[in-house]
């Protein structure tokens, strides 16, 4: 175990031990879950993992071969008293043959304000769109859909404070705002004194008799960038040789499009049941880009850029504990500016190339604590296509709260 992990779990234990001296006794009782998630992955050929017309960042990429540990998480989960809740999810992963623990979710959350309103406020991730709200080891499939590796480097996550209501209605209908830093990707820089970022989103659903239900969802992300770099692909060298790492300031704008419907007989899931979900974004953004090199003339170009995607994807559980999936993701984009060649360095050329991928899985849950995946991906991100084989496991130990609809 890494210096970095333990001195982690140390800090856990001083927070879990203040707390419960801070009560006096030992009321403090959080629920606390660990999931862990572990992968072998093979792919056909080993390039640089590239979309072209996009910027990569966060955690953008097709992950590892061989055998690897995925996105583990340890969560912490409690009502503070009758007013507010707290949560605290760390993500413990491995980049580049180092174990890092990162700081995924950290908020409270009101409990019972009435009239249908929760607040909330921390980091989180945002509302926006349908599966970003949801942790990985939650998804159907073993990685995020290409839309979202290319705008939010696989999911969309900021420190801020987030309102939603919910209308009392027959129908469900929630609308909801956040107001964030802005300083994490696709956002940077923090603008506007720390409050960079926006989001507005609304959903509507019911259910069609006693065997369907459905979901509709609209969403609107906008921040002004300062500064993002773009960290998934590899930095580019200069003619003499030197790295250089793109970089955008401007406005960016991102709309999104969601929706799910669900099947179980008669309301039962236990037996059988089918899901179908999709989403569409597209992003403009206007503004420059700058190659920098750390030198006090970099290469730049004015950068209007539309980029846009989704994806639709249907899961079956044909008998209790075993399902399968089908997923299909597609990328475009449209990107203009002063100079050619600084885009085509910074990613932003398409090459003429559209990106897409199918997806093939089936997994077994013997319970509801431990699911076993195999996953096939004829992966055309980029001109090299390639075949993806992932086996997953993941299993989750302790108290676990309910996913969303």
């Amino acid at each position: 175990m890494s210096t970095r992990l333990l001195q982690s779990a140390a800090v856990v234990a001083a927070i879990l031990s203040t707390a419960a001296e801070a009560a006096g006794d030992s009321s403090f009782n959080p629920e606390i879950s660990l999931i862990l998630d572990g992968r072998y992955g093979s792919f056909d050929n080993d390039s640089d993992y590239e979309l072209p017309g996009f910027m990569l960042g966060g955690e953008a990429g097709r992950g590892e071969e061989g055998f690897h540990l995925g996105h583990s998480e340890l969560v912490l989960s409690a009502n503070v008293d009758n007013l507010f809740y707290g949560k605290m999810t760390a993500a413990i992963a491995e980049h580049d043959g180092e174990t890092e623990v990162e700081l995924e979710e950290a908020y409270i959350e009101t409990l019972g304000l009435g009239h249908g309103i929760t607040a909330k406020a921390g980091r989180f991730f945002s509302g926006l769109g349908y599966l970003n709200q949801q942790h990985p080891h939650a998804w159907d499939f073993t990685d995020a859909p290409l839309i979202y590796r290319g705008l939010f480097g696989d999911q969309l996550l900021d420190d801020g404070v987030h309102l939603s209501w919910v209308a009392p209605t027959p129908m469900f209908v929630k609308v909801g705002a956040e107001i964030t830093r802005g300083e994490r990707f696709p956002a940077a820089g923090a603008s506007n004194d720390g409050v960079g970022a926006s989001t507005f989103f609304a959903k509507v659903g019911g259910d069609l008799g006693e065997s369907q239900a459905w979901q509709l969802g609209i969403s609107h992300w906008r921040a002004e960038v300062e500064g993002r770099t773009s960290g998934g692909h590899h930095h580019h060298e200069d003619e003499e040789g030197g790295h250089e790492t793109p970089t955008y300031s401007g406005d960016s704008d991102v709309t999104g499009i969601d929706f799910v419907w669900k099947w179980a007989p008669h309301g039962n899931a236990t037996e059988r049941n089918l899901k179908i979900q999709g989403e569409y974004f597209i992003r403009n953004e206007d503004g420059d880009v700058v190659m920098d090199d750390e030198s006090d003339a970099p290469e730049s170009t004015t950068y209007d850029g539309e980029q846009k995607g989704g994806y639709l994807q249907a899961v079956y559980q044909f008998m209790p504990r075993w399902r399968v999936g089908l997923r299909y993701d597609w990328l475009d984009s449209d990107n203009k500016g002063s100079d050619e060649e600084v885009l085509a360095e910074a990613g932003l050329d398409n090459e003429g190339h559209t990106p897409q991928r199918f997806t093939l899985m089936g997994d077994y849950s013997h319970s509801e604590y431990s699911r076993v995946r195999l996953q096939f991906a004829r992966d055309e991100s980029y001109e090299d296509k390639d075949n993806i084989i992932t086996l997953q496991y993941i299993v989750s130990l302790g108290s676990h709260g309910a996913h969303q609809f």
